[in-house]
């Protein structure tokens, strides 16, 4: 990126200084032009030559009738970038129905995700606030400004003059950088202005008073001789959704009223306001010891007529400084700027730094020492003088304010009292809480109000407060209708002309926060259902007996109970009914318990008994015993029965463990193996147990790991037509080979991985890995080829199992009917209704579904005419007895022939010798699989069979 400069008079020189910079041969150029006094022959003569010889740039300009800095007739500036490309447009107000139109048609011709920077300049006094809220970011990076030239101006482009409307100009690229400054630095001054009547842009009256009236009051006439000029350096500030605005005044008229270059509403409130100096200053060097830390190859620097006028010789120094960091082109001045990047504010002035590339070097060339002119000396000390005295002020108001609202407005009881203790003054809050009116209790003694036990700490406190120390006390004083309320009492001395008179007393109502916390802190150790102890006290319990039991050498017994398969009975009579339920459960466990025994809720419907006499094994188990038969006998609720079974676990200290979370963590891993018994047992605890617990927890970590690194593989079992044969299909079955432990059974983690949840997971990969593999045999032997996938109970009840499926079968390209999911009845009869509604499904997408180990269940044939199967695999158990046992050739025929009856396949599994075979195709069997024709082989190994088949 470059800048060059021209400072000229006439078209001639224009044109040598394109031709000698060889201006033409770049692709994108900005070229910017400040007209000086110009009449409109010469300016069209400039812009023809800048079209004829760059008729490739975009151009921006402004004509001023008066010497703005420089004294020739052009100030041109042609600012040359390598990557950056620049589009502009010309607009105007009338093609457009409203501003939200404007808006969307600059967004669809110049916007786009690389547009870094938006230039809008109009011509017209509107509200650009308003306008630039529409415009939308195209990235993070993106930043819009807004300026509005001053009347008389005339804004142009390559395009022609600007006449009621506005110039757009977007600058994009990847790689170009803008970093930019565009501080708000209007100080307010003096009090805030109600707006009492206005419309629109126009203002009539503030604080009831014309307009202009109170501008002459407050800053002169000569202040109204210079509008718009005087209205842009003392603007109005107003305070909008939270960020402040500048309002500049453009007119006064002959009704009183002025307006302003953007639009008010009743009630809202106005200050005056001047760019104070110093921020100014201050400002400026912060930004300039950035932009020296950056890297910069050109400025545009934009300027509000708020700083064109006692601030200019400051801003003089400013360009000169900023000449130094990069080439700077300054000469623009808007009679209001408006920024918008991520927020959207009006600003002093405009500094935007450009660049191209990703360069991080510094201009470490640059000075950024700024001073202040000695001339301007004396109007820094005003400025000091009107911000310092307009802040104190607005502080004093607003004590005065605040300390009046605390009196009046507290919702505290407040009053004061003389020396004596006589009350001065009360709060209407202390007559609405306390019942007594002000007459009534004014010029009478405070301790008349409170029992007398209170009286000689009450008076303590009050000789305390005069003699200067702030008093805090809780206090309980009665109302005029009888009832004691407590008060947190703060009482502070008065103090006038450096004389203590009198004493201030702020009292709050704490009665509620009392029973509050009372409720509280029952809440925080205790069951709000139960009323027992919740875990957190009854550990606190535990530490307690423990430390007993050390020092008197005592044996403790920690018990865990919890309600067997309570889920059920919350799930058919909902949780309300379930709680009273559990309600009855713990009264009868506490009409049994011996003595020294402490119960407590852990959660839900688990808790856990603390027994301290009698703790020996048989004590212990006769305690249990007595609350596992009192429980179980039948609870009514609602005239109806319910019968309720416990598992308890039980440890011992010292034997088990010597502090409460070994205690704790024994009992609990007893009352485990008592649930996985089948429940209603009593279970004490054994090292057995904790090294089965760690077994499984070891387990459960490297299975975790398992899919990550890779270590599961499936192999592959073919199944064969009996009558032909050959391989019709695999049955897919998952292995693992781990690191440390070897090769692990199926059975060892299949049951982990569904109580995990790791199912899920396990079995989306062994879909798509089985579907996968399918697909590369059907493409090299047979298209018919099919594979049976085992789905677990957890896995196909799962909501998200059906696509699952769908996804395997995308990924894999394999065709539905080739995929068979084998599903055992268990898996199948959880859920009935929810398990043919899935089956169904599956059967829509055209996957086969077969019932695995047939025959072996309970509910196998009453269920099997309701089910949407495709396929029946006869148990093993049936099959290896076929040859010895006539009962079980009797069983595996009349499966098949239901099969043939119902139009579904059978395939028998674990046939392991050649008897078996025969009498399976003399049962007419469709399918088989087993020892006696294929062991469960990896993929590469089948491969080789399946080559030799197919030879």
């Amino acid at each position: 990126m470059n800048m060059y400069r021209l400072h000229c008079h006439n078209t001639e020189e224009l044109y040598d200084f394109i031709a000698q910079h060889h201006l033409a041969q770049y692709e994108h150029i900005f070229v910017q032009v400040a007209a000086n006094k110009v009449d409109q022959l010469e300016l069209r003569k400039m812009i023809g030559l800048l079209q004829r010889y760059l008729p490739q740039a975009q151009l921006f300009g402004v004509t001023y009738g008066e010497h703005f800095g420089f004294d020739d007739k052009f100030f041109i500036c042609f600012t040359v970038f390598e990557k950056v490309s620049v589009h502009s447009v010309l607009l105007s107000y009338e093609e457009f129905a409203n501003e939200l139109e404007l808006v969307t048609y600059i967004s669809d011709t110049l916007i786009t995700e690389e547009t870094n920077l938006l230039l809008l300049f109009t011509d017209q006094n509107s509200n650009l606030h308003s306008l630039i809220r529409h415009i939308p970011l195209a990235n993070e990076k993106t930043v819009v400004i807004a300026g509005r030239i001053n009347e008389g101006e005339r804004l142009f482009s390559h395009e022609g003059f600007v006449t009621g409307g506005m110039l757009a100009i977007s600058f994009n690229g990847s790689a170009f950088r803008v970093q930019s400054s565009h501080p708000f630095l209007w100080e307010p001054v003096g009090t805030a202005f109600r707006i009492t009547k206005c419309s629109g842009n126009k203002l009539y009256e503030l604080d009831g008073k014309k307009a202009i009236k109170l501008l002459q009051r407050y800053l002169g006439k000569e202040f109204i001789d210079r509008l718009p000029f005087s209205g842009a350096e003392f603007p109005f500030i107003i305070e909008k959704n939270g960020h402040k605005e500048c309002l500049s005044i453009v007119k006064a008229n002959e009704d009183g009223s002025i307006e302003l270059n953007g639009y008010v509403h009743q009630g809202e409130k106005v200050k005056f306001s001047y760019v104070h100096l110093t921020s100014l200053v201050w400002t400026i060097s912060d930004e300039l010891n950035k932009l020296t830390k950056k890297y910069t190859e050109a400025i545009f620097f934009y300027r509000s007529i708020a700083v064109q006028g006692y601030a200019y010789p400051v801003l003089e120094q400013i360009t000169t400084t900023l000449e130094q960091v990069a080439p700077t082109f300054t000469p623009f001045i808007f009679v209001e700027l408006v920024i918008k990047d991520r927020d959207i504010r009006s600003a002093t002035f405009s500094m935007i730094a450009l660049s191209e590339g990703n360069q991080n070097g510094e201009n470490s060339s640059a000075s950024v020492s700024l001073s202040i002119p000695e001339m301007f000396q004396g109007v820094m000390t005003l400025a000091n003088l009107m911000s310092t005295s307009s802040r104190e002020m607005e502080r004093l108001r607003v004590h005065v304010q605040i300390s009046q609202s605390l009196f009046e407005h507290n919702t505290d009881i407040v009053y004061s009292t003389d020396l004596h203790g006589n009350f001065t003054n009360v709060n209407p809050a202390f007559e609405k809480i306390l019942g007594y009116t002000k007459e009534e209790i004014l010029h009478t003694n405070a301790l008349k109000y409170m029992h007398p036990n209170d009286v000689p700490r009450v008076s303590r406190h009050f000789y305390r407060a005069l003699r200067g120390k702030i008093q805090y006390y809780n206090l309980e004083i009665p109302t005029k209708s009888g009832e004691t309320l407590l008060f947190q009492i703060k009482n502070v001395p008065i103090i006038v002309d450096g004389k203590k008179v009198g004493i201030y007393g702020i009292g709050r109502d704490i009665t509620e926060q009392k029973k509050a916390e009372e409720k509280i802190s029952y809440l925080a150790y205790y069951d709000p259902d139960t009323h027992l102890p919740n875990r957190t006290k009854f550990m606190e319990i535990i530490d307690e007996q423990l430390e007993k039991a050390k020092q008197k050498n005592r044996k403790l017994a920690v018990v865990f109970i919890d309600l067997d398969r309570f889920k059920l009975v919350n799930d058919s009579i909902g949780h309300y009914a379930g709680d009273e339920i559990l309600k009855q459960v713990v009264q009868r466990i506490q009409h049994v318990l011996p003595a020294g025994a402490y119960l407590g809720r852990f959660h839900g419907d688990k808790f856990c008994l603390l027994l301290t006499e009698r703790t020996d094994s048989e004590g212990v188990f006769k305690t249990a015993a007595h609350i596992s038969k009192e429980v179980m006998k039948p609870i009514v609720y609602e005239n109806k029965e319910f019968f309720i079974t416990i598992s308890i676990g039980i440890s011992f200290y010292p034997n088990d463990g010597v502090d409460k979370h070994s205690l704790l963590k024994n009992a609990d891993i007893a009352l485990n193996r008592a649930k996985q018994s089948g429940g209603n047992r009593i279970q004490f605890y054994s090292a057995k147990m904790n090294e089965e617990t760690l077994y499984r927890l070891e387990m459960e970590r490297y299975l975790r790991k398992a899919l990550e690194n890779q270590e599961f593989f499936l192999c592959y079992q073919p199944i064969i037509d009996i009558h032909k044969g050959v391989i019709v299909g695999n049955e897919a079955l998952i292995r693992w080979r781990h690191p440390k432990l070897g090769l692990v059974r199926p059975n060892e983690f299949i049951s982990l991985a569904e109580e995990t949840g790791l199912i899920h997971e396990i079995g989306r990969w062994v879909l798509v890995t089985a579907c996968k593999q399918t697909k590369k045999w059907q493409q090299l032997w047979n298209q018919q080829l099919f594979v049976s996938v085992n789905v677990s109970a957890r896995q196909f009840q799962h909501e998200g199992f059906i696509d699952d499926v769908k996804q395997a079968l995308e990924q894999s390209q394999l065709s539905p009917n080739c995929l068979h999911l084998e599903l055992t009845e268990n898996s199948m009869l959880r859920n009935l209704h929810y398990s043919i509604q899935v089956m169904k499904e599956l059967q829509q997408l055209g996957v086969g579904i077969a019932i695995d180990d047939f025959g072996s269940g309970y509910a196998s044939f009453s269920y099997l005419k309701n089910l949407p199967v495709n396929i029946l695999k006869i148990d093993r158990s049936f099959v290896e007895q076929m040859h010895t046992n006539s009962s079980d050739i009797a069983i595996v025929k009349a499966i098949i022939t239901m099969g043939h009856g119902l139009g579904l396949k059978t395939v028998a599994e674990g046939v392991e010798t050649v008897e078996q075979l025969e009498l399976l195709k003399m049962l007419h069997c469709h399918h088989a699989q087993g020892y006696a024709l294929y062991r469960p082989v990896t993929a590469e190994e089948l491969s080789t069979y399946m080559t030799v088949s197919h030879k």
